[in-house]
């Protein structure tokens, strides 16, 4: 199982050590890692550090190098790439990044998640179209269920909070 929450954590250490926390027995392999990496994008920011892979993340030690939520967040992705995990819980996995980064990686995240089951916990309805089911929750219940164009046609709770976040976009 895997799990990449809104509030991921920020391990001060190596980029290479942040990246196999996914799968700690892979922490030598660095073309396993360098292939998360480039999957999450996070290795645009790594190709980006001083010292690479063996960059120490965070202002807590000597030549440190703090990252941005939005990068925090591709190298907290990259450890689920690693993971390889069948079942992926993601709460809020995009939250940090732009608009542009969050299309990327959501068009990258099909490879992840295929052949597994992803779970998402979304309020951003450009996250959740492009699933496949949809369960609409109200006081702790399932109120509807189904894809988005299903939901839409209802009429119901997901087609009133689709507008209201739509018409922002007007």
């Amino acid at each position: 199982m895997g799990v990449i929450f809104q509030d991921f954590m920020r391990y001060e250490m190596t980029a290479r050590e942040n990246i196999a926390v996914g799968r700690v027995e892979e922490i030598d392999n660095l073309e396993l890692l360098k292939t998360a990496a480039r999957k999450s994008m996070a290795d645009r920011i790594v190709g980006q550090l001083p010292e690479r892979y063996e960059q120490m993340l965070g202002r807590r030690f000597d030549r440190g190098v703090d990252l941005s939520g939005g990068e925090w967040q591709k190298v907290a992705l990259a450890r689920a790439y690693l993971r390889d995990a069948q079942l992926l819980i993601l709460d809020e996995p995009t939250a940090a990044l732009d608009v542009r980064s969050e299309l990327e990686v959501f068009r990258r995240f099909s490879e992840l998640a295929a052949d597994k089951t992803a779970l998402f916990i979304s309020h951003r309805f450009s996250t959740v179209r492009m699933v496949d089911r949809i369960v609409v929750l109200h006081n702790g219940k399932i109120v509807e269920e189904g894809n988005h164009a299903q939901l839409s046609s209802l009429g119901g709770r997901y087609a009133e909070m689709f507008e209201m976040q739509a018409s922002n976009y007007r």
